[in-house]
């Protein structure tokens, strides 16, 4: 690809040292609803453990696109630990012509393993090959694993605050 494009993104298989990355499916929602079942997962980004049928919900939804996939194209994979096979988690990347904006989530049962760090680099480099421009994610102020997530994937944190969480970006 010779110029960034984002209706050229879509989710492909990816890899990292003890990952896989699969792009979603609507038969996640059954792997995923246990994985992110700890109510002590929300507590930085909000909202509550979804039932099955919501969370399949809500994966037809991503699954469907957003509303102007000419500029706009979400992204989204499901972590499966190699070791075990377990669905453990996502990542997800919302890439529009300014760049992409990256978010990732792991069950509490597999935090603290460098997990997270290990997709959200993955991820941020497939990005950055592809021709991203910049790279976007939001961190609660208080939540310093994912801030390590970010740095590691190369973002730098701003002081712009959005929604209460700290905005961290890298630019090419």
């Amino acid at each position: 690809m010779s110029a960034y494009d984002p209706k050229h993104y879509a989710a492909v298989p990816l890899r990292a040292a003890r990952l896989d990355l699969e792009p979603l499916r609507l038969d996640h929602a059954a792997e995923l609803t246990g994985a992110l079942a700890d109510p002590a997962l929300h507590l930085f980004i909000g909202g509550a453990p979804l039932a099955e049928p919501e969370l399949r919900a809500r994966h037809e939804r991503l699954l469907a696109g957003p509303p102007d996939p000419a500029t706009t194209m979400w992204c989204n994979w499901v972590l499966r630990l190699r070791e075990t096979g377990a669905a453990i988690g996502t990542v997800q990347a919302t890439v529009a012509p300014g760049g992409a904006e990256i978010a990732w989530v792991l069950g509490t049962p597999w935090q603290g393993r460098g997990l997270a760090r290990e997709a959200a680099v993955v991820l941020a480099d497939w990005l950055r090959q592809r021709g991203a421009p910049s790279l976007i994610a939001h961190v609660h102020p208080d939540h310093h694993a994912s801030a390590a997530v970010a740095g590691a994937a190369g973002l730098a944190p701003t002081e712009v605050y959005e929604d209460g969480e700290r905005r961290w970006e890298w630019h090419r």
